[in-house]
């Protein structure tokens, strides 16, 4: 336990050792870009939002610098009435710098035209798989949608004060009798606010699970904080033992939101503690 608890340590150290560099230029990463640098058996992200103060070239930039090279992109950065030149630009910076645009969102469904326009954008875009939050009335409309699109949406839980979707399992019991290709992204943070066990959540919902976001927060309840991963209530060893058991093909998008004006120590500290306990499980 204690060799574990040391490697931990120093991989944290490592991750935060990066912010120390410039973030301008040609800072290199101190993570190898390959994925599976700590023996992960699944990619790490990071969710857009993780960057709304910041544009486009200074979202690419704080991703290099800690080795992430999948993203999962908001309409902060490219509107979802985005022109085709404008997404062709936007989505070529990120392919440019060795970033994978993996899936979109999250995007808010209020009516068909909303649902509409979120499965065009994606489209254009080029993804398979929108992060969604449809309304109820909405569902079935969207089952239509992944049908003729043939792509997936996972919907987003948002914790205890979300008048719609406050855990994965009131998701789940809204799309399980639909199309497969509607399904979940589960966010850890507002899951466990709810009162939910993130690991048992991924067990449970396994076959509909289909991204992830990850962060950890002060307390299992619904005041509780966002806190760089490690640092707070959420039991990490136990959710990766969880997601290697039912074989998640998914990304681990890293959210943070704790100082989202200075983000980087943050994310670095909690990629390094999450890489690090990928490789000790």
């Amino acid at each position: 336990m204690s060799s574990r608890r040391t490697f931990i340590g120093q991989s944290i150290l490592t991750a935060a050792a990066s912010v120390a560099l410039p973030l301008a230029g040609k800072s290199a990463s101190l993570f190898s870009e390959k994925e599976n640098y700590f023996g992960a058996d699944f990619p790490i992200g990071v969710a857009g939002y993780t960057f709304a103060k910041f544009d486009v070239d200074q979202s690419i930039a704080m991703m290099k610098r800690v080795g992430i090279t999948y993203l999962s992109v908001k309409e902060i950065h490219l509107p979802l009435n985005s022109s085709e030149e404008k997404i062709k630009s936007t989505i070529g910076k990120y392919t440019a710098a060795g970033i994978n645009v993996y899936t979109v969102g999250v995007i808010y469904m209020r009516s068909k035209e909303a649902v509409d326009q979120a499965f065009e954008y994606a489209k254009k875009v080029g993804v398979n798989m929108i992060v969604g939050v449809p309304s109820y009335d909405l569902i079935d409309y969207c089952e239509e949608k992944v049908k003729a699109y043939d792509m997936r949406l996972a919907i987003h839980n948002h914790g205890p004060k979300d008048p719609l979707y406050p855990s994965p399992g009131d998701v789940y019991g809204r799309i399980k009798d639909k199309d497969s290709r509607l399904g979940l992204c589960i966010d850890i943070g507002h899951t466990v606010r709810a009162g939910v066990l993130p690991e048992k959540a991924v067990r449970e919902f396994k076959d509909r699970l289909f991204d992830l976001h990850i962060k950890d927060v002060t307390i299992a309840a619904e005041e509780g904080k966002a806190i760089e991963i490690g640092r707070g209530v959420i039991n990490f060893p136990e959710l990766i033992k969880s997601l290697k058991k039912i074989q998640y093909k998914g990304v681990c998008s890293i959210e943070f939101e704790k100082d989202m004006t200075d983000p980087l120590p943050g994310i670095a500290e909690s990629t390094g503690y999450f890489r690090a306990v990928l490789a000790a499980g």
